[in-house]
């Protein structure tokens, strides 16, 4: 029953809509690829780099693809057939030659496609490799340095400059935070390519690219040796690229990232049919990876009124635990994103904030949560704003939440000073430290005013779950369900790189993941979950 006394049946019928209506979009994903996934399978079979005008080499070899024969049979075997019985010995030469326009493809037949298919997926599986290779160094790194205990400190560093970024990366994980974030600088959603080597410009983050990765996650090794405990990197694979970025990050041992494509239907206007594709191919790479995934709930209610729509992220949390679980993620991996941006000035609002919260934890015991901090009604008045940010701290202990986001309280001025990060750490530092596990003595009244509250918004939650599973979800979108803001199936940026499935279609990645490989084929087994 839990604190709440939430009743079983309606959370178990809360899920069996969930499930209903996200099967149709399940359906969709499985029946089509993109190019972001195609893409993804050459990087993850050792393609990268770039031309002298930025553009990677992956973009020219799928484009070639496309234009010559189509992405509807994927690019394994036009690509592997040109390998097998061309000039060219590996990816980089082929896609140069593509690039130039000296390159001719096909779709394979008979021991031509045997041949093309074998030589694919021996080399994706070896990408494949390298990821589970990657996720057993982390695992090592967890029982020898140490993994700090929930709630994790999530703090955001993003300069722009990656060389500026590592040493401010370092010096918040010595004051205390447990997860960096180097979120993207803006509109790098919007880019169909994923930029190549280290970055030194960006507006409001850094742009994400495999050398970033790699360079920030030796400066956390680094300083975890330093501090005696695991110090966890975070990402965001959604926008345009999601699959790649996924592999990248995979390939570079992220431990976190955001992940949802809701976020960039919603608020970068991506198309919707395109990225939940993309979503599912990413998020079976994060299952592979042991990357914990974060999703973007808490977006919601900046733009839409955080009581009234409390039942939308609930309704969003359910549909992406189903989207999850079908593409082999774990409830371990599972950062379902909520967020602490009801008014301050509403009567009560600390005790609906606790009702939220406490909701999402009952409902998803098993998640590694990510909680958001008051952005929406930060004023610019400091004091306020950090005291609103102590609020949100104890909110985040009374209800146990596993991820804790840094609240500034310049939030609404401007991009905080370094003197505003040590402040806001010491503030969540002094709540998590007084509070302790006060998650054990808070228990509301069975019929009191929290409780109501948690229950009222599930009641909720299920009748738009039940409209949602008539009307389906794509036109819940359309309908400004989410955020306020309506995003047609058919509009956005990006459905142009979507194509059905045709018969033969061929990814060994997507066999490989999905364990239906040919058994004389088989790469090796996914490693244990680790979040």
């Amino acid at each position: 029953m839990g604190k709440l006394g939430l009743d079983p049946d309606v959370v178990r019928r809360a899920r069996r809509l969930a499930a209903r209506a996200a099967e149709p979009i399940i359906d969709m994903a499985r029946t089509h690829t993109t190019v972001s996934v195609e893409r993804a399978l050459l990087r993850l079979a050792g393609l990268s780099g770039a031309d002298e005008g930025g553009t990677p080499w992956v973009n020219h070899l799928a484009d070639a693809v496309r234009d010559q024969v189509g992405i509807e049979h994927g690019v394994a075997l036009p690509v592997w057939d040109a390998l097998v019985t061309g000039p060219h010995r590996t990816l980089r030469e082929l896609a140069e030659a593509a690039a130039a326009g000296q390159a001719a493809f096909r779709i394979p037949e008979g021991a031509d496609a045997d041949a093309a298919r074998t030589a694919a997926h021996r080399d994706a599986a070896a990408g494949i490799a390298r990821i589970d290779a990657r996720r057993a160094e982390r695992d090592r790194l967890l029982r020898t340095v140490g993994d700090p205990p929930h709630p994790w400190i999530y703090l955001i560093v993003a300069t722009g400059d990656i060389y500026e970024d590592i040493p401010q990366a370092q010096a918040a994980a010595r004051e205390g935070a447990d997860v960096i974030a180097v979120i993207r600088s803006t509109g790098q959603s919007l880019l169909d390519y994923v930029p190549e080597g280290a970055t030194r410009e960006g507006y409001a983050g850094t742009y994400a690219t495999r050398e970033n990765f790699r360079l920030m996650r030796a400066a956390l090794d680094e300083v975890s040796a330093e501090l005696g405990r695991y110090v966890r990197l975070t990402n965001y694979a959604s926008g345009l690229c999601m699959p790649e970025i996924a592999v990248l990050a995979g390939l570079e041992r992220l431990d976190m990232m955001l992940n949802d494509c809701m976020y960039g239907i919603v608020f970068r206007d991506i198309n919707p049919r395109r990225t939940f594709i993309d979503q599912r191919f990413s998020r079976q790479i994060h299952a592979r990876a042991g990357i914990v995934i974060n999703t973007g709930e808490d977006n919601y209610l900046t733009t839409a009124d955080a009581v009234d729509a409390a039942h939308t992220v609930i309704v969003s949390q359910l549909l992406n635990e189903r989207f999850a679980h079908e593409a082999g993620l774990t409830d371990g991996l599972l950062g379902l994103g909520h967020a602490f941006e009801i008014d301050p000035a509403l009567p009560d609002s600390f005790r609906l904030e606790l009702a939220h919260a406490q909701l999402v934890r009952e409902l998803f015991p098993a998640a590694p949560l990510k909680y958001m901090p008051p952005t929406r009604h930060m004023t610019g008045d400091i004091f306020a704003g950090y005291l609103l940010d102590a609020f949100f701290n104890l909110a985040a202990v009374m209800t146990g939440q596993s991820i804790i986001l840094i609240g500034m309280m310049t939030e609404g001025i401007h991009t905080p000073w370094l003197s505003d990060r040590d402040l806001a750490l010491q503030n969540v530092r002094y709540v998590r430290n007084a509070c302790g596990r006060l998650a054990e003595d808070f228990t509301p009244r069975p019929d009191g005013f929290v409780a109501q509250r948690a229950r009222r918004v599930l009641a909720e939650s299920v009748e738009l779950l039940e409209r949602i599973c008539d009307d389906g979800l794509l036109a819940a979108i359309a309908d400004g369900t989410f955020g306020v803001t309506r995003r047609p199936p058919d509009g956005g940026k990006g459905l142009d790189g979507v194509a059905e499935r045709a018969d033969g279609y061929y990814n060994p990645a997507i066999d490989i993941l999905e364990g239906t490989a040919d058994p004389d084929l088989a790469g090796p087994a996914p490693a244990e979950v680790t979040a």
